[in-house]
């Protein structure tokens, strides 16, 4: 039994949501608090699997009580907050000091929405019930996003069966593949835990390392913020993929919420391709779908990484690249917040190395020189 307690300062939401965990199987919601004064009281007591937070509220907001419990007692926390659109910022700060999940609320039709994204809210939960016991204390510091999950689309509908990379372009084979240069590029993919993940990774890349394009399971209006925040701590560049960015050494695209982004080839040289499409994996942007791209596209030149994540997006994918001759790295179990993703990979056949975090820049480096 998941035991859940749930903090915002809307009546509204606590009732729902409590209504909502009280009806799925494995859920017990054990104490709501409408601000986390209250909640912190509580948890004098009280021992959660996990907290669903809000960022706005009374007296303490939400990023302030989770820094405290992360700095002094680590709880899988998910956030689920009105704050993507003017306040993703915030939200982001709020997965860097150590938020598992991401709920993105509306401002208005909450009730509603959170009724109609069940699945959604119970799969969040669930990523961070799995990500107990992974969590480290942080060290609170002045300089210190839903990921989106299966079965619901961004505006928090149900959505169709699972679809493959199928619908966005056709497999590759190996008499497709001529090659016009020997620019080695890198794909990376990432959901739960990613955004620490990813900040390790590329802080360790130097000025000059190979063109790289991520896909990191987050929603709409999420990733230009983290692609801001992660640019100004690295020495390569990073920005939000736009289409058509053409992908040089040097520079780092994150795939943009609710796109799916592409790798294609021009002759020599790669760029990306950012556009609408189904749910691939049930989510967009799609993993598969980037290393399906690069397996058409980049062949033997393309080096891929699977990190941290719930599910199995990317594995199909990765495996495609790996039969089209690509070098493909998956994170380990211990150093992964949920080990899903690479863990699917792995038992796909589709990884070449298993490697601990801190070791993936450098293997990276090693394999594109």
């Amino acid at each position: 039994m998941k035991k859940v307690m749930i903090i915002d300062d809307s009546a509204v939401v606590r009732a729902t949501l409590s209504q909502i965990l009280s009806n799925e199987n494995g859920f017990e919601v054990i104490g709501t608090a409408s601000d986390p004064l209250i909640a912190l009281k509580k948890l004098e007591t009280l021992e959660p699997d996990v907290i669903t937070l809000d960022i706005e509220m009374p007296r303490m907001d939400g990023i302030s009580f989770l820094k405290q419990i992360m700095s002094t007692r680590p709880i899988p926390i998910v956030i689920c907050s009105s704050m993507a659109e003017d306040g993703s910022a915030n939200a982001i700060n709020a997965m860097q000091f150590g938020a598992v999940e991401m709920i993105k609320k509306p401002q208005v039709g909450t009730k509603k929405f959170l009724e109609e994204s069940k699945i959604h809210i119970c799969d969040a939960i669930k990523a961070a019930y799995m990500s107990k016991g992974r969590l480290h204390k942080i060290s609170i510091a002045p300089s210190q996003k839903p990921v989106m999950p299966a079965n619901i689309s961004p505006t928090g509908m149900p959505v169709q069966p699972k679809l493959s990379a199928d619908v966005m372009l056709a497999k590759a084979t190996p008499a497709q593949m001529v090659l016009d240069t020997t620019e080695k590029v890198v794909v990376v993919g990432a959901s739960t835990g990613g955004t620490e993940a990813l900040r390790v990774f590329l802080e360790m890349l130097p000025a000059d390392a190979p063109g790289m394009v991520i896909v990191q399971h987050m929603p709409e209006n999420f990733t230009r913020s983290f692609a801001e925040r992660l640019n100004g701590l690295c020495k390569v560049k990073v920005s939000e993929a736009k289409d058509g960015d053409s992908v040089i050494r040097g520079h780092v695209l994150i795939a943009p919420g609710n796109k799916h982004t592409l790798l294609k080839r021009r002759g020599a040289f790669y760029y990306v391709e950012v556009k609408d499409g189904p749910l691939v994996s049930r989510h967009r942007p799609s993993v598969d779908v980037l290393f399906r791209s690069a397996s058409r596209y980049a062949g033997k030149n393309a080096v891929g990484v699977i990190m941290t994540g719930m599910g199995d997006d990317g594995a199909k994918g990765m495996l495609e690249m790996h039969e089209m001759g690509a070098y493909n790295i998956a994170q380990d179990e211990k150093s992964c917040v949920v080990f899903g993703m690479p863990a699917e990979a792995i038992k796909a056949g589709a990884a070449d190395i298993v490697l601990p975090l801190q070791d993936i820049a450098e293997e990276v480096l090693r394999r594109s020189r």
